[in-house]
């Protein structure tokens, strides 16, 4: 093979007259060795130049502090021991009483009054077979009581009664074809349980009307126990009195929210109480509360005692953070250069500061707590590298004394300022501590029995309570439209309307217009004594049959409604948005293993506006018009 020398190489290879030719531009090392350890030990061949480029990064520049070895802290844990109800009349907040220690803070406060009767007419006939089946079974335990056929005997004493399809009082239990299957069923052939346990509870025998001959101990001895078993089936509001019969529920229906307040004792004595003024339902945790000031509910729990601990503190570490090591490779899952803030989003700014700049400055202390708690620290003293001990004193407060409020955490603030008693306030409290609220990590919510919508409609200058999902007679939930169109066909039914003569007008007047059975209006009316503020009144339309008013067939919209008293709504509670309360059981197991059990109410936000489509003075035409008008 012979050489070649190519004098003209760009012109060759435009012309292509050697096609062997070829070019290189990539550069590889060819390695020399099979142990790359030198290698990656990435030594360093010019100390001058590390030391410059250290000085280049500020690294010389001394803080004079260190990185800290261990910390010791005291705190101090104490349970919430007291609880009361801020729905009273008036306003005015109810008695205050120790707070269940085996049942968590959500049931005691949402738990409300089982409905049994909507005015005269029985309804929750599920939980009545419910409490005659299980008065039953406690007579079939016992031999000689089961011979006697006590059962038929009570049966015919506490019977379910058949309704009268005539009746229009009847109405909510024979419209609904499966309500009246239903009733049709047990009427006569089971125990009405709930009307022996109303007698029960009221101070009667269990023998009371019964021809016992020689058995009365045995069966009043029944009684007690069939009442102590509902009690304890369903968690339900305590304390009723003839000036409060909700007990301690905490439900305010005016607000549409909880309100209630705990106290737990605190290391200087006495107690601290913590209120939640606006709590919707669901989940209750620390920020649903604020500390009242110059408040007691008789709490003479002792001051709790310190724990002391030694720990060791550990950097804090999240995904993305700049590693501290100059030849460490960092995560890329979290990428904050391509974050990409506008100048006024002061948020993300600060965030993305944090982030990039000051977060190797953090660090963590393990503090285990038991839940349930109001826990505060007593002090916090940290040793560092250098064998240095600093007294850590709170980030909201400077060493001069002075409270600056410059950060804060999980503080709780302070209910009520000068310009609105009553109402949470921007006022961060000292040593307020963090609150774990006794409560439950998982509650099993079943199917809503009641679903209202308060929605604003424009066009009518009327706020509208829809009944979404009403609760039958049977004790489930049904579609409101569905069971006020039932119940409307069932009216027409009974009062068939008249055969009208024949148009003599090509149109005919109408004052105004239909609205379905479960849309209830609520109208604005002043709040007495103020020319200016306006709150809603629950109203009534009349049916499309007779002129009765319609009434609600929900217990949120009845509110009042049988003890012959109006029902208002705060005008600021139903925003544009609009409001949907929804009322279900709940279940919940406590740490225990024991059962909780209880109804409550949830408010969450609505949908918007709606609107119903009512008007006034209308013109329809009739037949008598002619084609074509």
């Amino acid at each position: 093979m012979t050489e070649t020398r190519i004098q003209d190489l760009p012109g060759a290879m435009s012309r292509r007259d050697h096609p062997t030719v070829g070019v290189w531009n990539r550069l590889e090392g060819r390695p020399r060795t099979t142990d790359f350890g030198r290698a990656l030990r990435v030594e360093v061949r010019d100390p001058l130049w590390m030391l410059a480029r250290q000085w280049q990064l500020g690294e010389f520049r001394g803080t004079d502090g260190g990185s800290p070895v261990t910390a010791t802290y005291s705190v101090t844990a104490s349970p919430p021991g007291r609880f009361r109800s801020d729905t009273g009349p008036d306003g005015a907040p109810g008695p205050a009483g120790p707070l269940p220690p085996d049942r968590p803070l959500e049931a005691v406060a949402e738990r409300r009054p089982l409905p049994f009767a909507f005015g005269t007419e029985p309804i929750s006939f599920d939980l009545r077979l419910a409490l005659g089946r299980r008065w039953l079974k406690l007579l079939a335990r016992s031999s000689e009581l089961r011979s006697r056929r006590f059962g038929e005997r009570y049966v015919e004493l506490y019977p379910i009664a058949l309704p009268d399809p005539a009746n229009p009082a009847d109405s909510a239990r024979v419209a609904h074809p499966d309500v009246w299957a239903a009733t049709q069923a047990v009427a006569g052939r089971r125990l009405d349980g709930y009307l022996l346990y109303l007698h029960l509870k009221g101070g009667g025998r269990a023998a009371d009307g019964i021809d016992a001959r020689g058995q009365r101990n045995e069966l009043n001895a029944l009684g007690p126990r069939l009442t102590a078993w509902f009690d304890d089936l369903i968690d339900q509001p305590s304390g009723a009195t003839p000036q409060r019969p909700e007990g301690d529920s905490t439900w305010d229906p005016r607000r549409l929210e909880h309100r209630f307040s705990v106290s737990a004792a605190v290391p200087a004595g006495g107690e601290r109480v913590l209120t939640a003024p606006e709590y919707p339902g669901g989940e209750l945790d620390w920020h649903a509360f604020s500390v009242t000031p110059d408040a007691t509910l008789g709490s003479t729990a002792p001051p709790p005692a310190p724990m002391n601990r030694t720990v060791f503190p550990s950097p804090v570490r999240f995904s993305g953070m700049p590693l501290p090591r100059w030849w460490a490779v960092e995560d890329g899952r979290t990428n904050f250069a391509a974050v990409t803030p506008d100048s006024t989003d002061l948020a993300r700014l600060i965030f993305l500061e944090f982030a990039l700049v000051y977060s190797n400055d953090w660090y963590q202390l393990p503090c285990d707590l038991p839940a349930g708690t109001l826990a505060s620290i007593q002090g916090l003293a940290v040793t560092d590298v250098f064998g240095q001990r600093r007294w850590i004193t709170p980030a909201d407060r400077g060493g001069d004394g002075q409270n600056r409020r410059h950060w804060s955490m999980y503080t709780l603030n302070s209910l009520g300022s000068p310009g609105s008693p009553g109402s949470p306030s921007d006022q961060l409290v000292d040593d307020a501590g963090l609150l774990l609220p006794p409560g439950t990590p998982k509650v099993a919510t079943g199917p809503a029995l009641e679903d209202v919508v308060l929605v604003r409609d424009e066009s009518a200058n009327l706020v509208w309570g829809v009944e979404q999902t009403v609760r039958q007679a049977t004790g489930e939930g049904r579609s409101g439209d569905e069971a006020a169109a039932e119940t409307l066909a069932f009216r027409r039914r009974l009062h068939p309307p008249a055969t009208p003569d024949d148009p003599h007008a090509p149109v005919a007047y109408q004052v105004m217009s239909s609205v379905p059975e479960n849309w209830i209006p609520f109208i604005p009316v002043h709040v007495p004594g103020d020319n200016r503020a306006v709150q809603l009144q629950r109203a009534a339309m009349p049916s499309e049959v007779d002129t009765t008013p319609v009434r609600p067939r929900t217990a949120l919209l009845r509110e009042g409604l049988d003890a012959g008293c109006p029902y208002f709504v705060n005008e600021e509670e139903v925003p544009r948005s609009g409001t949907r309360l929804t009322v279900a059981y709940n279940r919940t197991r406590t740490r225990t293993g024991r059962v909780v059990l209880w109804l409550s109410v949830h408010r969450t936000t609505g949908r918007g506006e709606r609107s119903s489509g009512l008007s006034f003075d209308l013109l329809t035409t009739t037949s008598a018009a002619e084609p074509g008008t």
